[in-house]
């Protein structure tokens, strides 16, 4: 039964595979569409094909899903899956008789959200013992793969990084294997899109603040100052009014380039329900300034880009979003294609998630966990190894 089922898996997974690939090859034209985006109108785009039977098999192998004769494939089964075959693709790519498009796959950067991601929500990285993720950041940055940390955190002043990265800054500082270039490879986009950090091991925190007119894509130089403080006045007064209907015992926080509430009582968290419901008020209300013009047109926020996202403890709206960021991160290093680009992340569902923006500048990995990360990252480095 179980070779049977994994046999029938592998087709399923298969058949899949080859969709993927009839839709890369309809991407490039307009006026025709792939068999895949007619069963699901919403799918994104594809930068690479996805080894899904060969990812399949090695999560099959850790987790024995043909096995179960009462638990179907999970949720978290086909997560793992498609993590596994996008890594699959970008490091040890195969060739596809039926793909027509040229792409170049590989690995030039790795971006990375920060809570829940690199470190448990709220905490931070302490250090190589105490946080085995750090050893495999090393070990990618000594591959000339740069890293770039692209969080909702939002500081201009590196000591406040500084406070949840040291672990990984003071590593890569007192490394010896390292040069000063690769040093130099890691990077921190603070909220979502807005602020830029550079790794410099004789800064004050190891970090150098970047003026945004030195890194900004074409896209954002156009953002005005009264615009992004129109936007945020009305995020505000919508963060208020959720307080009093729901009943929140929080306080809102009014930040440079973001705005939000938190618990106001920091011992008491606010319950999921709450986090989610403010949410989609905020958004559903922001969107509707900018869609309901008034008698003298839309409000001059109306083309700033923002994000509204549940932070687990908290909800915030920050200015810009997750692909922005990745996509400066790709500029600052000179121009690295979405097909070379992997984004890791745990929020990317459609509503709420603020690392599902990033789907359409990279590709991407959806982990659950900081462990789940070190595995991913051991897989990457195991197919690495493999493929030298």
């Amino acid at each position: 039964m179980a070779r049977s089922a994994h046999q029938r898996y592998a087709e399923v997974f298969r058949d899949v595979q080859e969709l993927i690939v009839d839709q890369i090859n309809h991407q490039e034209s307009p006026y025709s569409k792939s068999k895949l985006i007619m069963l699901v109108p919403s799918i994104s785009a594809f930068f690479t094909p996805l080894a899904l039977e060969d990812a399949f098999r090695y999560q099959d192998s850790k987790r024995a899903i043909s096995s179960r004769r009462f638990v179907a494939p999970s949720f978290n089964d086909i997560r793992l899956i498609l993590n596994t075959a996008q890594v699959m693709a970008m490091i040890q790519p195969k060739p596809y008789r039926s793909l027509k498009a040229k792409l170049l796959p590989g690995l030039e950067l790795l971006t990375f959200d920060g809570d829940v991601t690199l470190y448990e929500d709220g905490a931070s990285l302490h250090s190589p013992e105490a946080d085995p993720v750090i050893l495999r950041l090393l070990h990618f940055l000594s591959q000339d793969v740069r890293i770039g940390i692209v969080t909702a955190a939002g500081y201009t002043q590196p000591q406040h990084y500084f406070n949840r990265l040291s672990g990984l800054l003071l590593a890569v500082q007192s490394s010896t294997t390292l040069t000063t270039q690769q040093k130099a490879n890691l990077i921190i986009m603070g909220g979502e899109s807005n602020f830029l950090l550079v790794f410099d091991a004789e800064a004050e925190y190891c970090l150098r603040y970047v003026h945004r007119q030195e890194w900004i894509l074409e896209a954002m130089k156009n953002w005005s100052e009264p615009a992004i403080q129109s936007l945020l006045d009305v995020a505000e007064a919508a963060f208020h009014s959720c307080i009093h209907t729901l009943h929140l015992q929080a306080k809102v926080l009014r930040k440079e380039r973001a705005v939000g509430i938190y618990a106001a009582d920091q011992s008491k968290k606010l319950n999921r329900e709450q986090l989610e419901e403010t949410v989609l008020v905020v958004q559903q209300v922001v969107d509707s300034t900018i869609t309901t013009a008034g008698p003298d047109g839309p409000p001059v926020h109306a083309y700033i880009p923002f994000t509204v996202f549940n932070g687990g403890a908290d909800v915030f709206l920050d200015i810009g979003d997750k692909s922005l960021g990745v996509q400066a991160c790709q500029k600052w290093f000179g121009g690295i294609l979405p097909s070379r680009t992997l984004h890791v992340g745990d929020q990317f569902l459609s509503g709420g998630g603020n690392d599902f923006k990033a789907r359409s500048a990279c590709c991407c990995a959806w982990i659950a966990s900081p462990a789940e990360t070190v595995s991913l990252l051991d897989e990457m480095i195991a197919l690495g190894e493999a493929k030298s």
